[in-house]
């Protein structure tokens, strides 16, 4: 009964040292570790894949903390699924689960629970909104939906032909209308096609 490992850090210039430690203070013997320096926001990481492939009925995957195997409650619940189903148990050190025991299914329970619990909130709160909205619609209520669009200042106009005459530079122009300059060249694209169309009327 093989004791494994899945030991990760979110990036390079972090050390997986640390973790390494833990299991030797435990006097915990690990046969095979699964080491890798990557986010954890999805399942697209190779290490994990390739434990999850080698793992075999019987074997026990040790980690850290639940963080280090996922970063949220429903890819930590998935996996938690395919392991056991696999006949394999979890322990994690810090949170104190173990999926042998009596307390650590509980644990998943009570997980499991909390996750229903929020995306049944998320749901009543997306319908709670789609409800309101069309309440508003049949009342004449019409609410601005995205980003609001950029209004240029008063000055906008003045420091346009300045700009184009040569007299004033793109970058200070940015910094006086308080602009990125991706905002900037947008606007300024706007406010050249509102003078055109202007032209041709």
């Amino acid at each position: 009964m093989p004791n494994i490992a899945y030991i990760r850090v979110s990036t390079k210039d972090q050390n997986t040292a640390r973790q390494y430690a833990l299991f030797k203070e435990r006097g915990i013997r690990i046969d095979k570790y699964f080491d890798e320096k990557l986010s954890g926001k999805d399942m697209s990481r190779p290490e994990l894949k390739k434990m999850l492939k080698y793992i075999r009925e019987g074997d026990v995957i040790y980690i850290e903390s639940i963080s280090r195997l996922a970063r949220n409650t429903k890819d930590f619940l998935n996996l938690v699924d395919y392991i056991t189903k696999k006949g394999c148990d979890l322990i994690s050190l810090k949170e104190s689960i173990d999926t042998k025991t009596p307390t650590g299914k509980f644990m998943l329970s009570v997980f499991s629970a909390l996750y229903q619990m929020e995306r049944e909130t998320i749901l009543e709160r997306q319908r709670e909104g789609i409800a309101v909205a069309l309440k508003e619609r049949k009342e004449g209520i019409e609410r601005p939906y995205g980003r609001p669009k950029f209004v240029p200042s008063k000055k906008f106009s003045k420091r346009y032909k300045e700009w184009k005459a040569g007299r004033l530079n793109a970058r200070e122009f940015m910094r006086l209308e308080n602009l990125k300059k991706t905002t900037f060249y947008s606007l300024v694209k706007e406010y050249e096609q509102g003078l055109a169309e202007k032209e041709q009327s």
